[in-house]
């Protein structure tokens, strides 16, 4: 009789590990809202609040990101009814691009003094980034918060283009900036630009390779004067960012960070331990079928386009335990973490699936991670997507 007692137990613990129907760890969500370029909003505040009443009433809402139209009453009409529902209001705010409509900014150039390729991916969307060096960009950044939208309401910033031009520049794009304040600065951490030239001039692409690539490490890069640089880099462009941060968290707001994923977020001067230092949550754009910037496979193919002359890049299949590797590389950082799934459509950019958002999702919970962020306009997302969460 004891025995046929253990063994109905045994079955019992069996069918309950293999239920299928046995409940999720359940995640609170960020959602992101595109309003378009600075002078032409996309949509009206009617149109914003209506999606968001649904989106809310489906999946449990914790913030809710917003940009970076000047239209101050929309955020004040979205940010009203937030409010009542216990919904935080972030502004979504770009810092080293897509200024030039609000701001005369310096901008960036290569190692060899020329401006990097750009990527326009829509009106507004330029991609043309600016010095991260200079003092007096950093400062228009933040007068720009406090001059347009310090009265609307909000609860916090979430910053983008927090970074350089990406290989989507070719490698123009990621030896940047080369300016005279870069140059400096690179030169109080070490680094002659000079010899960096010098040496590309001899190796090409093969100044870049690597011996090695893990979630933990990163790459190894083989030339030490290649490690030395991405590794200022990360110092000079993050310890930029990180001020901005301070001076907005200085004024009670909370601040959020777009990253770009663990792996090539060194060769866009992101520095994961300061950045994270100084936010309250990162958000690492973790898109595996976003064929634009940050797109992992988008930009990866673009390192290698680049780079015809290096070794030791291996070939990352766009799957799920590439996922979990990236998951991985953020669980060491003490701030808050959602990592940014893309879960909008868009024909030959984005083109998700519902299959493909639950997968992600899964993944998340596994390195039980508090929620995620729904990237990049929950304006755009097909009802089943949002099934499917």
């Amino acid at each position: 009789m004891k025995r046929l007692t253990l063994l109905v137990l045994a079955l019992v613990a069996l069918v309950s590990c293999q239920n299928p129907k046995a409940p999720k760890e359940e995640l609170t969500y960020i959602v992101q809202v595109s309003l378009g370029s600075w002078d032409a909003p996309e949509y009206a505040a009617e149109a914003v609040l209506e999606r968001l009443d649904s989106v809310t009433a489906k999946i449990p809402v914790g913030k809710v990101i917003i940009g970076w139209s000047k239209d101050k009453e929309i955020y004040r009409e979205v940010g009203a009814q937030l409010h009542e529902k216990g919904i935080d209001m972030l502004l979504w705010l770009p810092v080293f691009a897509e200024t030039e409509a609000v701001c005369d900014n310096a901008p960036s150039v290569d190692i060899w003094g020329h401006a990097p390729e750009h990527f326009d991916l829509k009106e507004g969307e330029g991609f043309r980034f600016n010095c991260p060096s200079d003092p007096e960009n950093a400062q228009r950044i933040v007068a720009l918060y406090d001059s347009l939208f310090a009265d609307c309401g909000f609860d916090g910033v979430f910053l983008d283009r927090i970074r350089t031009q990406s290989f989507v520049g070719g490698i123009s794009g990621v030896l940047s900036c080369g300016c005279p304040l870069c140059e400096a600065r690179f030169a109080e951490e070490s680094v002659d630009l000079g010899a960096i030239r010098e040496a590309y001039a001899a190796e090409k692409g093969r100044l870049l390779s690597v011996s090695g690539y893990t979630p933990e490490t990163g790459f190894v890069f083989e030339n030490p004067l290649a490690a030395d640089f991405f590794a200022a880099k990360g110092r000079i462009v993050s310890g930029a960012v990180a001020a901005i941060a301070d001076s907005l968290r200085s004024r009670g707001l909370q601040v959020g960070m777009d990253l770009y994923a663990p792996f090539m977020a060194p060769f866009v001067g992101q520095d994961y331990a300061i950045l994270s230092a100084h936010a309250d949550f990162i958000k690492p754009m973790l898109y595996r079928m976003t064929n634009a910037p940050a797109g992992m496979g988008f930009e990866y193919a673009m390192l290698k386009s680049a780079l015809p002359e290096a070794d030791g890049y291996p070939d990352f299949p766009m799957d799920v335990a590439f996922l979990d590797g990236q998951l991985k590389a953020m669980e060491p950082y003490a701030c808050g973490k959602f990592p940014g799934i893309e879960i909008n459509y868009r024909e030959g950019i984005a083109p998700t699936t519902p299959s493909y958002i639950r997968e992600s999702l899964d993944a998340i919970r596994r390195h039980h991670f508090p929620g995620a962020v729904l990237s990049w306009n929950i304006m755009e997302v097909p009802e089943e997507h949002i099934q499917a969460l």
